[in-house]
């Protein structure tokens, strides 16, 4: 058992690996493999500690982030939390080894596994996925046939398919295996030379605007007022640009999120600010404001913001995040008396989730907003581009986390999204990272960190939807459905006594393991 617990701590951190800062994808089917080796052969109890073992380490390194962001107990916290699904998907892979064709079935599990996690609990953790960590690699194209899921299916199976070449026996059976990933990682590599492309219905000029955070920069509210004036001052500066000839006048500008981080419709101040950012500019500004819900709660919203007409449509972020926007169970937590909860503190009023599911028209575009973590969900995205967006947005602050690898690991998946949709997409952050990324991932504009800016550039707009955006979130029920049917089958198939398909021989990671560690297991 040591050995297979140091080999799931391994290959925990060669998952993380694979995702920023080092980003080295090649090393996804690697873990995955890992993973798989290391619960092989055991019993389904057993397996939980190697499970929780790689959970454990792909989640402490993966976010790393939030210890100089948030603090070092929500990491512990966050980490072996997301970690015990890791530790739960091991008995499930035991049982499903026993099938005929169990890389398939476990591949989707693995996927049904993310799934889960990116619902429950709570708000729910996208974060590790890995078609995540796929955005450089020849696979990205697959994304917008596949969708996320599906993509992470794919490097799953590569994964278990490199398990599969390890324990066959003889060269002829390592051979089909490992001639099944090669092949499957030519398949999927197709799109790049086939990608697909929607059908163009005009152009727009999209202004995205990076004002900045007052002091260290990475605390937006220490000066709200100064936060939204930095923004005003930016747009205004991009108003005399314009006027000069210096650049194109766009269409529309995009602020970011907490852009005003006092509720623009009660402070004077900043409410006054904005109006005269938009009377400058001339043209709508899609503004990140938190706007108060009573005394216990406040939205997170993107408001449309007509130099005419006023503030218009809104988007609430639908996924605030769990202890960092809101306090689950806080009614439990102030009645047990636990006054020192230091997260009270910082966080009064509860955020409250939106719901909205189309588009939000902005000079005449059908903009797809998201707002921050919001990146990382399918729901959302998915449903303003079926209503018919042609245009992406995403709205964040990234203020707190503008030291740490957290900003490029959310820029990363951004520019998958923009490869998913099939969109061009832009990015406005209060001080990074902010970017204009085109449908096929390429960053063509992006301002520095820490930085003011305003970033104008032609975009098209898109119609239509591509494959992996229409199957919407199909692909991932149908691997939770499968990994259930699998499971029925395998413990069926074990009670009448089948036993393992492959023989002890079979069960075991190497030669070397010994028959007391098989016995123990």
């Amino acid at each position: 058992m040591p050995g297979r617990l140091l080999l799931a701590v391994l290959s925990g951190l060669l998952l993380s690996s694979a995702f920023e800062p080092l980003a080295w994808p090649l090393l996804l089917p690697l873990a995955v493999a890992g993973y798989v080796l290391a619960v092989r052969g055991l019993r389904a109890r057993a397996a939980l500690l190697p499970g929780a073992g790689f959970g454990l380490a792909f989640f402490l390194a993966h976010i790393w982030w939030l210890v100089d962001s948030i603090g070092t107990v929500a990491w512990l916290l966050l980490s072996g939390l997301e970690g015990a699904f890791y530790a739960a998907l091991a008995p499930a892979v035991v049982v499903l080894l026993r099938l005929p064709f169990w890389p398939l079935w476990v591949a989707a599990a693995w996927v049904a596994g993310e799934g889960l996690r990116t619902e429950f609990p709570w708000s729910g953790m996208p974060w590790g996925r890995l078609s995540f960590a796929a955005v450089d690699t020849p696979l990205a194209p697959a994304i917008a046939y596949l969708g996320s899921a599906g993509l992470s299916f794919v490097l799953a199976l590569l994964g278990c398919l490199v398990a599969a070449a390890v324990v066959a026996e003889g060269l002829r059976r390592r051979a089909v295996a490992l001639g099944a990933a090669v092949a499957l990682a030519l398949v999927a590599s197709v799109p790049t030379w086939l990608p697909w492309r929607l059908s163009t219905s005009g152009t727009s000029t999209v202004a995205v605007v990076q004002g900045g955070v007052p002091g260290a920069g990475n605390d937006v509210l220490f000066d709200p007022v100064g936060l939204t004036e930095n923004h005003v001052l930016a747009t205004e500066g991009l108003a005399g640009d314009v006027a000069a000839g210096r650049v194109q006048q766009p269409d529309l500008v995009i602020w970011p999120e907490n852009s005003t981080a006092r509720d623009p419709f009660a402070s004077v101040e900043v409410n006054e600010g904005i109006e005269r950012a938009v009377a400058a500019i001339g043209v709508p500004v899609l503004v990140g404001g938190l706007v108060d819900g009573g005394p216990d709660h406040v939205y997170n919203q993107g408001i449309v913001w007509d130099p005419e007409t006023g503030p218009g449509e809104r988007y609430s972020k639908r996924h605030p995040v769990a202890f960092g926007e809101y306090i689950p169970g806080r009614g439990v937590v102030e009645a047990l008396g636990l006054e020192d909860f230091s997260q009270l503190a910082r966080i009064p009023r509860d955020m409250l989730a939106g719901d909205r599911s189309e588009p939000l028209e902005v000079a005449g575009v059908a903009v797809a907003d998201a707002i921050c973590f919001d990146i990382g969900f399918d729901d959302g995205l998915y449903a303003q581009q079926r209503a018919g967006a042609e245009l992406m947005v995403v709205q964040t602050s990234n203020a707190s986390y503008i030291f740490t690898d957290q900003v490029d690991q959310q820029f990363a998946i951004t520019r998958l999204r923009a490869i998913e949709s099939g969109r061009w997409l832009a990015v406005a952050s209060t001080n990074g990272l902010s970017g204009v990324i085109s449908p096929d991932g390429e960053v063509v504009a992006t301002a520095e960190r820490l930085g003011s800016a305003a970033l104008v550039e032609q975009v098209e707009l898109k119609q239509g939807l591509t494959p992996g955006v229409w199957m919407g979130a199909w692909p991932s029920r149908l691997f939770a459905v499968s990994t259930l049917l699998g499971l029925l089958v395998g413990v069926l198939t074990y009670r009448r006594g089948a036993g393992w398909p492959e023989r002890a021989s079979r069960g075991r990671v190497s030669s070397s393991t010994s028959a007391g560690e098989r016995q123990s297991a």
